[in-house]
């Protein structure tokens, strides 16, 4: 569990501003979320396989295919400066 210092030190951290009359809310909030944490931690998942998606579903994919033309050598001829297919930019970081 957390205490309202806590709570102050984890907002400052996050420049988070929080008033007085939140203050406790959020703390409760926040251990809320603790306990709930420690209760999923304490779910047996031996055997389990991880999934990447919690329904058995597969995306449709499109092929990959090219469906415009290469534009570059047209957009290049009229950029102020280009070298080796890239547009030179200036410099903006010392």
């Amino acid at each position: 569990m957390i205490d309202s210092t806590q709570v102050k030190q984890i907002a400052y951290l996050a420049k988070l501003g929080i008033e007085g009359n939140e203050l406790d809310k959020t703390t409760q909030e926040l251990n809320n979320i603790l306990v709930l944490a420690e209760q999923l931690s304490e779910i047996d998942t031996d055997g389990i396989t991880p999934m990447s998606h919690p329904l058995h579903m597969t995306q449709r994919l499109r092929e990959d295919e090219v469906t415009e033309v290469d534009n570059a050598t047209a957009f290049q001829a009229i950029a102020p400066k280009t070298d080796n297919r890239h547009y030179l930019v200036p410099t903006v970081i010392e």
